[in-house]
């Protein structure tokens, strides 16, 4: 039975140091400080802010919530983060995707000032991961590396398939893959004979959001399984892309969903923010 790379509990532990370190920034004088943004009434993305409230009260780091309506215009949401970007209290600032459709996201992104684009979408802050060199790193995909340095699952020399390409989880969980020397196939949309790929995965990352996806005649033994998706089956449990009982009886390590990639993604979150704190204050 595989080992079950256990998320939930290793934030938790990583969570003490978080706040021992914004508590030292605090005593110097620079409170770390995070703003969300959301617009509209997205139930998953009001679970998402209300849970990265709680992160930042659980860790010593201030938080502002701006929860704008449904009918926010573009110029009204541009004009909050040009406050925002100039407010020295903050020093991370996420907008909670997706946005409305009379919105575009990529311009919201490019007008978060890089030095507090802690979701690292910025295409500054994406030119710097692309170089080797990130200010920060994308969460869902540095949570996952973080998951697996704990665990002692190193990815150089083994052969890493990421089935995914956003710009969120697939090409920047490539990109550092890379940096540690593994060696990395994308798979996607596009890619024939998908099971041909995934079979030769020593760690295999699914970031596709269709459950049940991902099953067992598509995993070698042995290999080490990420399910990155957040999904509901038809009982609306929350599931991942993964056939989570049948692979765990071929894989050597697996994450849970929920418990695995999740929690992780939301350490990385405050991790950035004391990171932009530092930066800011050059400290």
């Amino acid at each position: 039975m595989a080992t079950i790379l256990d998320g939930k509990t290793l934030s938790m532990q990583c969570k003490e140091d978080i706040k021992k370190q914004a508590e030292a920034l605090a005593e110097k004088g620079f409170l770390p400080g995070m703003a969300v943004v959301l617009v509209g009434e997205n139930p998953a993305s009001k679970v998402y802010v209300r849970n990265k409230e709680k992160d930042c009260q659980e860790c010593g780091i201030y938080s502002a919530m701006y929860h704008l309506p449904e009918e926010t215009t573009e110029q009204e949401l541009l004009e909050l983060l040009d406050t925002l970007n100039h407010d020295p209290k903050i020093n991370g600032i996420l907008v909670q995707l997706p946005l409305p459709k009379q919105i575009d996201s990529q311009k919201v992104i490019e007008a978060i000032d890089p030095i507090k684009d802690v979701d690292a979408f910025h295409p500054t802050n994406v030119g710097y991961l692309t170089q080797g060199m990130p200010r920060f790193a994308p969460c869902t995909p540095a949570g996952i590396v973080r998951l697996m340095e704990a665990y002692h699952i190193d990815p150089a020399g083994k052969h890493c398939v990421v089935i995914g390409r956003s710009n969120i989880v697939g090409k920047p969980m490539a990109l550092l893959l890379l940096q540690r020397n593994g060696t990395v196939t994308i798979c996607h949309s596009g890619t024939k004979d998908l099971k041909a790929q995934t079979l030769q995965a020593d760690i295999l990352i699914s970031a596709v959001g269709k459950t049940g996806f991902v099953t067992a005649d598509m995993v070698k033994d042995g290999a080490v399984v990420i399910d990155v998706a957040m999904n509901r089956n038809a009982e609306g449990k929350l599931c991942g892309d993964v056939d989570y009982p049948a692979v765990a009886e071929k894989a050597s390590a697996i994450t849970p969903v929920p418990g695995g990639v999740g929690p992780m993604t939301r350490l990385m979150l405050l991790e950035n923010t004391l990171t932009a704190c530092r930066l800011q204050n050059q400290l």
